[in-house]
């Protein structure tokens, strides 16, 4: 991704949806560009802002608690854009979006991941991909027409499933070796619903009712 992103020093690279800094603060340690991490829950941005010390690239990596539709930057102020699954986990997919679209230069790039329902399934297989799928998991139309709405061009996709499903399999072998210490630490209840919801997702990816993708897009140019 920081490849297809063209980081390297003195470019202004946006994080959406940072979380504690994965994969921002990574990749602002790699390539030595500058790092803007936007994310609302506050604990998280502030485990970013220790990492980025610890690391010392604090001078190169900015915070901001905002909405992924309101952020705090000027317009056409930012190089590279990325969220690795984000857009599913967020019900304004749309004014995220836009909002990247109005941030970014016009020889900017994004590329992004995001987990979502396969398109043209049956009613019955639809309804079984959103009891695995996260909670926006289903766009309100398929994200190549979204990008396009929103002022972007799509230069390339990539199916990455495989590796999805591969990372669930491994967070559902990681539940059950540490069983009872996350038990202690949930509540037998809460671990089972947890466990329950990995198992339902794996399984939705390993019938292709849900996918994975990433996204190469530029800005659309009038």
């Amino acid at each position: 991704m920081a490849t297809l992103l063209g980081l390297q020093p003195g470019i202004r690279f946006l994080d959406v949806g940072a979380g504690a800094g994965w994969p921002g603060l990574y990749f602002a340690r790699e390539t030595g560009c500058d790092a803007m991490l936007v994310d609302l829950p506050l604990s998280g941005l502030r485990v970013a802002i220790e990492r980025a010390v610890k690391d010392r690239i604090s001078d190169r990596c900015r915070v901001a608690v905002a909405d992924g539709s309101q952020m705090p930057f000027g317009d056409s102020s930012l190089d590279a854009v990325s969220h690795s699954d984000v857009l599913c986990c967020l019900r304004d997919k749309r004014g995220v979006l836009e909002a990247c679209r109005r941030v970014i230069r016009d020889s900017g790039r994004m590329v992004f991941t995001v987990i979502w329902i396969t398109p043209g399934l049956s009613r019955a297989d639809h309804q079984r991909a959103l009891e695995g799928a996260p909670e926006f998991g289903e766009p309100e139309t398929d994200y190549p027409t979204l990008l396009e709405q929103t002022g972007w061009t799509v230069n390339d996709c990539w199916d990455v499933t495989e590796g999805y499903a591969d990372s669930v399999r491994r967070l559902i072998r990681a539940d059950s070796e540490f069983k009872d210490e996350l038990e202690a630490l949930l509540g037998v209840a809460e671990f089972a619903e947890r466990l329950a919801g990995w198992r339902a997702e794996l399984g939705a990816i390993e019938e292709s009712l849900l996918r994975r993708d990433l996204f190469v897009a530029t800005p659309a140019l009038a």
